[in-house]
């Protein structure tokens, strides 16, 4: 037997090993090779001989790099096994059926010689026997009692099977056959037949079991036989030693079966959940009786003959999703029910679990065959969400109100006004998307398990943004619905107040922060509420999971937010014209008049106190429990306008390096809105860390301008408290909280100033 040596690049086993010394460094490879080349090769030998010449820490060397090479060639075994699992399966059905071939194959050719070896010596048996007895007449006297009960019991023996097997009395054949196959031993041991004789026996005895095991095949395959005859019939076909046909019979029969149950159910039958469920039925109890008749029948043998099993129960499957897709999902693939996809697999998955209990996992081929058809329907409903959604939003009047399903018609008890008191208030849209996302979610149970619930989620995603965008365009000055002036119907009903614009965020928010996450923890609950469904949702309700799409649906809840904040920010800052309302001549023109004037704040910054009251009013009504939210709102937008102030380099230039420089009234003008943004900010708590910093970086470049100009920004500008006192005064009479005329002030207060201010804001 040739020996070809492993090679790694490290080199080969026999120059890993041996002494390179001994080894001429120009030598063909071939010649090196040709001592593993011998069929007298002793690997023991070759190794007792190397090792002798080589010290020990070459020896040990050499055994761990022959460890390396056992461990890899072990693992490269078992990833060829595992990469060639299915082409393994398949061969050895193969050989299988290539062993009942070549048995069947041995046993007509037995048969055949028998019957000619039989024509020849049947009508000289006689003669055989006597020419036996006259051969030797010491041995003849000896044996002549055996000899005669051996010929007598052949005769009669032969007679009583052709009977036994004529009248198909299968029983006692196989108790028959038991018994000559003991007599043919004892007749060979004995030597009480000539060789000729044995050969008939022998050839009668294949002859009848091969005539039997077909006898027993016909009762298999059979309609009208019964289990318990089935079981028999197979048992004993197998106790012949035909094994192989024996299963696949086995097998064949309860196809049979099956298919005949499957066409009588007719087309009246093919109606959605009913249909899966008796269908899917059906297959997977067939499976499991032909596991258990397997198992009861082949015992200790079945591991031999489970690659065929698990063949024909993977062929049984996949012919139920045929049957399923044929009658069931093709039908509602155009109108992409989700429901009836999800409930196909749900209801054969239950069935297919019942039966992975007994050890036969046929689960990844359902999941591999169903998956297009419910990846199909999930973009369906997806899509068919977004498109009713945006039906909805062009009509939507952006009023908050309770969902119409949760009032009972009719009923005002105090039952139904409580229930209704704790359902969420919305728009119509939003409702609209809430019920459709809730019932989505209701539909999906086994996605987790189709490797879907990420384009679920993702699906989630994605239908709202497309909401947020539509809120955003409900706003009146986003880019996309300016865009579509003049070119028909808006997508959107534009929310024209305050309260319109703001129950935009609220829709935004409740469904990011309650209602979607609701929905999707149904995923996880699952069709069963048992215990370990329920501990899954509470997982996944504290898991990274969902403070991941938390914080995913919080981005376009901002992103609302600041178009929302934005759009204020605009009409705050310009006019319907586009001329800016906050320049930097306001500030530079003050000191060309001789005359100090009434010290107020600017009307623009009044006019942002003003839109921040009114905002946080309407806040407080429509983020009940949820004021951080509302805090945030009035922060961000305070921070908008004083943030775009600060970057407006026009403005800027103007004040720094303008033909006119900032005096000292145009300062401690600018001084005082910002000091009155900070007292107003931080009365309504709403005066975040980057708002003072940037109002604080301000006034910093302020006085750097005017300190730049040769002016001393120090005399021009009074102790703080007076900027405090006159933006506090100032935020009492615009909100009519005081009454200023009571205030008792001196001469030269800083309050002084500004009488004519309080008279001119009477007056308005």
């Amino acid at each position: 037997m040739e020996h070809t040596p492993y090679t790694t690049p490290r080199g080969s086993i026999s120059s890993s090993i041996g002494d390179s010394a001994d080894l001429e460094v120009n030598a063909n490879l071939s010649d090196k090779l040709k001592v593993f080349k011998s069929s007298s090769f002793d690997p023991n030998e070759y190794m007792t001989t190397k090792s002798r010449s080589m010290a020990e820490k070459d020896i040990k060397k050499a055994c761990h790099y022959l460890n390396e090479l056992k461990r890899a060639s072990a693992e490269e075994m078992r990833k060829s096994v595992l990469a060639n699992y299915s082409a393994f399966i398949r061969t050895s059905k193969e050989i299988l059926d290539l062993e009942g071939e070549l048995l069947s194959m041995r046993n007509l050719l037995s048969t055949q010689a028998a019957l000619v070896h039989g024509l020849a010596d049947r009508s000289r048996l006689g003669s055989l026997i006597s020419s036996a007895k006259d051969s030797d007449t010491d041995d003849m006297l000896n044996e002549k009692a055996d000899q005669s009960k051996t010929e007598n019991w052949l005769t009669g023996y032969l007679e009583k099977l052709e009977v036994l097997l004529a009248e198909k009395r299968i029983e006692e054949a196989m108790t028959s056959l038991q018994e000559g196959d003991a007599m043919v031993a004892e007749i060979r041991d004995k030597n009480a037949l000539s060789p000729s004789a044995l050969v008939v026996l022998e050839a009668a005895v294949i002859e009848h079991r091969t005539e039997l095991a077909d006898q027993l095949a016909e009762i298999i395959c059979q309609p009208s036989t019964r289990s318990f005859e089935l079981r028999s019939s197979i048992l004993a076909l197998k106790n012949l030693g035909d094994g192989p046909r024996a299963h696949t019979l086995l097998l064949n029969s309860h196809q049979e079966k099956l298919q005949r149950t499957l066409q009588s159910l007719g087309p009246v039958s093919h109606n959605g959940g009913a249909y899966t469920a008796k269908v899917s039925k059906l297959v997977f109890s067939t499976i499991s009786l032909a596991m258990n008749d397997s198992l009861t029948v082949f015992g200790e043998e079945e591991p031999a003959y489970t690659s065929e099993f698990v063949t024909w129960a993977v062929k049984q499957a996949e012919h139920l999703i045929s049957l399923i897709k044929k009658h069931v999902l093709l039908s509602t693939a155009s109108v992409g029910s989700l429901r009836v996809s999800s409930d196909c697999v749900r209801v054969c998955l239950s069935h297919c679990y019942i039966l992975e209990a007994q050890g036969l996992a046929l689960s990844p081929v359902l999941l591999k065959q169903f998956r297009p058809f419910v990846e199909n329907a999930l973009n369906t409903n997806l899509k068919r969400i977004e498109q009713y959604c945006a039906a909805r939003a062009a009509t939507d009047d952006w009023l908050l109100a309770y969902s119409p399903s949760s009032k009972l018609s009719g009923s005002t008890s105090a039952v139904s006004l409580m229930n209704a008191s704790q359902t969420p208030k919305l728009s119509s849209s939003a409702h609209k998307f809430n019920s459709m996302i809730q019932e989505f979610f209701e539909d999906v149970g086994p996605l987790e398990f189709l490797d879907l619930d990420n384009l679920a989620f993702e699906g989630l995603l994605q239908l709202f943004k497309s909401y947020v965008n539509l809120l955003i365009n409900a706003l009146p000055g986003s880019v996309e619905t300016e865009n579509l002036e003049g070119t028909g119907p808006k997508i959107v009903m534009v929310a024209e107040t305050e309260a319109q614009q703001v129950a935009l965020l609220a829709n935004a928010l409740l469904l990011a922060d309650e209602l979607i996450p609701r929905a999707v923890v149904k995923v996880f609950q699952g069709t069963r509420s048992d215990e370990s469904q329920r501990r899954g949702a509470e997982r996944y309700q504290r898991g990274p999971e969902q403070r991941e799409l938390k914080k995913r649906l919080q981005r376009e809840v901002d992103r609302l937010r600041d178009s929302f904040c934005r759009q204020h920010a605009l009409e705050l800052l310009f006019t319907e014209e586009g001329h800016a309302r906050l320049n930097a001549l306001m500030y530079l023109s003050m000191d060309s008049h001789a005359e100090e004037p009434e010290w107020f704040p600017s009307q623009i910054f009044q006019a942002l106190f003003f839109k921040l009251s009114r905002m946080a009013s309407i806040a407080t009504d429509m983020f009940v429990g949820r004021e951080r939210f509302a805090t945030t709102l009035l922060m961000r937008m305070s921070e908008t306008v004083i943030l775009w102030l600060s970057e407006d380099q026009a403005f800027w230039d103007e004040i720094e390096a303008g033909q006119v420089p900032l005096g000292s009234f145009g300062l401690r003008q600018l001084y005082l809105d910002m000091q009155f943004v900070i007292i107003f900010a931080s009365q309504g708590r709403y005066l975040s860390r980057q708002l003072s910093q940037v109002i604080k970086n301000m006034i910093a470049r302020a006085i750097e301008a005017v300190a730049a100009s040769g002016l001393d920004p120090n005399s021009a500008l009074p102790e703080d408290e007076w900027f405090v006192e006159v933006s506090r005064i100032a935020l009492e009479m615009i909100s009519g909280n005081s009454a200023i005329g009571n205030v008792e002030r001196e001469v030269t207060s800083p309050t002084a100033s500004i009488s004519g201010s309080i008279h001119s804001h009477g007056s308005n």
